[in-house]
């Protein structure tokens, strides 16, 4: 099956003094090809063409190579000697382990975040979760979806503890894998609802500054969700 891409425009941000820096291409490309992954354009388990990617998007191998790197970094990408890059297999039992592990990491962001956050911080959680509240597929309790980054609640909460290494795993190396799986194995959840009250709860631990509770508080949503999963997938 061809696979179709879409050709970024050459010309790269400006910028000026106390401003960040310019966009590369391989930053261009490596944004590109990482939404086409996460919401299934191009096919998990395919294999990347090199030239193929590196005509499309008129830029040198190396440039490229930068790119897909960087893809493999996000977990989107596995590399193989004498085979090249292909992009990840998805399963029940990876997407299993990666919410166990974001059980232990994301319980971990929110202690930290309850000694951290700021009021400011505090006040654009609520009204996120307001923002929210507003989509109909909730209303609805169809499915309780996130756009991704900063509309997202849990990036939020990682964000807000403070603590770069988890900022790193959660927000960077695991982060699109995560999301990957949410479009591709289905969005919807009977738990939308609850889900959202759950994230109210969250919040409210974090505002008292109770970590310990806070912390406790992710843990059982992360479980929760896990749990809805696995027999989710018993049911496919």
């Amino acid at each position: 099956m061809a696979i179709s891409f879409i050709i970024v425009d050459n010309q790269k941000l400006q910028t000026s003094n106390n401003t960040a820096p310019s966009i590369t291409r391989a930053d261009t490309v490596f944004i590109d090809l990482r939404q086409r992954i996460v919401e299934g354009n191009i096919l998990t388990g395919s294999k990347l063409s090199e030239p193929e990617l590196a005509k499309h998007y008129e830029i040198s191998r190396s440039t490229l190579r930068d790119a897909l790197s960087r893809l493999e970094g996000c977990g989107l990408l596995e590399r193989k000697a004498n085979i090249g890059y292909r992009v990840v297999t998805l399963s029940t039992e990876k997407l299993l382990e990666i919410f166990r592990v974001r059980e232990s990491l994301e319980g971990m962001a929110c202690r930290l975040a309850a000694q951290n956050i700021t009021p400011k911080q505090i006040e654009d959680l609520k009204h996120l979760l307001d923002v929210h509240n507003q989509h109909e597929s909730l209303q609805q309790g169809q499915a309780y979806i996130q756009e991704e980054g900063d509309l997202d609640f849990h990036f939020r909460i990682v964000m807000s503890s403070g603590n770069q290494l988890l900022i790193r795993l959660l927000c960077e190396e695991l982060y699109y894998l995560v999301r990957m799986y949410r479009y591709q194995f289905g969005m919807a959840s009977p738990r939308a609802k609850k889900a959202f009250s759950e994230h109210h709860h969250i919040i409210q631990a974090i505002e008292d500054q109770d970590g310990e509770l806070a912390e406790i508080l992710m843990r059982r949503h992360i479980s929760a969700s896990r749990k809805n999963v696995e027999k989710r997938m018993k049911t496919l």
